[in-house]
């Protein structure tokens, strides 16, 4: 990071603080890039999610590609600025709107590379696709939602029972210092049942010009390969450049179930850039 609204502490290669973006306080972890002309991948986490739960991957990420690793914690999660409730049911684009361009403006580096996984694999594609941001070299879409699935409602109803009735809240209280503002945040709206419309952007993926890879586990309990599907058929549709992984007997998150097949999708793909 730099400029005035970024305040930082560092070990010997990891840097983490606070940055100023779209009114909030957002906590991040960086760890830079092996040369100044590489890359940094912007991580964009879940919906329950933070910044310290990439854990290893992002510095295994980072070792393997010689790209820098910026992970941060989106408004309402983890150490970063609490909300008030209730979310609005566009609240991931209004993130996209009002806080990620200021996100990635701090970020010193010619290339980035998105990765968002889940509902930061939805954040990033609404970004690539609002508008063309030069310095976006490519984005990959791990386990993302274009629109919402009966399937996928179900399972985040059960997460709610589990919330209320065993230890779920306290594991997540280790890493949200408002552990009920980001359940909740994130819960209340997928179960609202005017979220589907607000959540629909499938006619929006035929907006990507930059390189996509989607990657999703076959057995992922919170979506269907339909996601994955329609991302192809609409780049394809647009003429753009798209790559499929689907990882045999993966759920919903490769990056801790499968971290080397994960890594080396993401390094393949990156090597493959112009």
């Amino acid at each position: 990071m730099h400029g005035p609204e970024s305040v930082t502490s560092s070990t010997a290669t990891t840097k983490s603080g606070f940055v100023e973006a779209g009114g909030y306080a957002l906590e991040y972890t960086f760890e830079p890039p092996a040369s100044a002309d590489a890359p940094v991948i912007l991580l964009l986490h879940e919906g329950l999610g933070c910044a310290q739960l990439w854990g290893g991957f992002r510095t295994a990420l980072a070792e393997a590609t010689g790209a820098g690793a910026f992970a941060y914690s989106r408004e309402g999660y983890g150490a970063s600025s609490p909300i008030q409730l209730p979310r609005p049911l566009d609240y991931m684009r209004q993130h996209v709107r009002d806080v990620l361009p200021d996100v990635i403006a701090g970020i010193d580096a010619t290339r980035i590379l998105l990765v968002g996984h889940s509902d930061g694999a939805t954040i990033a594609a609404l970004y690539a696709t609002a508008k063309p941001d030069p310095r976006v070299c490519g984005a990959v879409l791990i386990a993302p939602h274009f629109f919402v699935e009966d399937f996928s409602i179900r399972e985040i109803a059960k997460t709610k029972v589990a919330y209320e009735t065993t230890d779920l809240r306290a594991k997540l209280a280790r890493w949200h210092k408002d552990v009920d503002g980001a359940f909740r945040g994130w819960n209340d709206v997928w179960l609202n049942p005017d979220f589907g419309a607000a959540l629909e952007m499938r006619e929006e993926l035929t907006g990507f010009r930059i390189p996509v890879l989607g990657m999703q586990g076959d057995a992922d309990q919170y979506g269907t390969l339909a996601q994955i599907d329609v991302l192809e058929s609409s780049i394809g549709a647009a003429g753009g450049h798209f790559e499929r992984v689907i990882l045999p007997g993966i759920q919903h998150s490769p990056h801790r179930e499968a971290p080397s097949e994960t890594i080396a999708a993401i390094k393949g793909f990156l090597d493959r850039l112009p």
